[in-house]
């Protein structure tokens, strides 16, 4: 994984600047995430790192599979990651981008796992204090696990913040034992 994170550097840092310059984030957004999802398909993958197949083919298949139209710079960064043999990376790259996207917009995804859903009120509530702290706009995605008793789990990047009831105990528990 690591490994497919480094080869991906460099193509989402070009694509982004790319988009950047030229005023087109959102539409190089839309087709390589779009693109990213098909190729995280196993069969998907199994075609793109077949030796049998030319990379002018593999970039023609995965755009009929994405039912996708992109501009001339598009076809050309696709057609140079076929060249190089780098189709299977545009999940990383995908991502890669959105994170330098969501840098320059001074936006963070932040996913919210809570013991019960959140209503509008206390995601707004959350929202708020969380950008007064992190200094950016926030977008709340919400998922529900039971388990966790109370509390939440908050998911912004690489922090994460566990005041789950659950976390609560066993950081108690480790305490006791240790």
């Amino acid at each position: 994984m690591a490994e497919l994170s480094t080869v991906a550097r460099p193509y989402a840092k070009a694509a982004f600047d790319y988009a950047r310059d030229q005023q087109v984030l959102d539409a190089w957004s839309g087709w390589l995430v779009t693109l990213g999802r098909v190729v995280a398909v196993r069969d998907v993958e199994k075609l793109l790192t077949h030796p049998g197949l030319a990379a002018e083919r593999k970039v023609a298949l995965l755009l009929e599979l994405a039912e996708i139209d992109i501009d001339e710079a598009a076809r050309r960064f696709l057609d140079t990651l076929g060249e190089k043999g780098r189709l299977p990376a545009l999940t990383a790259i995908a991502e890669q981008f959105e994170r330098l996207r969501a840098e320059l917009e001074k936006r963070v995804d932040v996913t919210v796992v809570s013991a019960y859903p959140l209503d509008d009120k206390q995601q707004n509530k959350l929202a708020g204090a969380l950008k007064k702290r992190l200094n950016r706009e926030i977008s709340i995605t919400t998922q529900v696990d039971s388990a966790l008793l109370g509390g939440v789990i908050l998911r912004a990047g690489d922090t994460v913040i566990d005041g789950s009831v659950r976390g609560r105990l066993t950081r108690l528990s480790e305490a006791l034992t240790a």
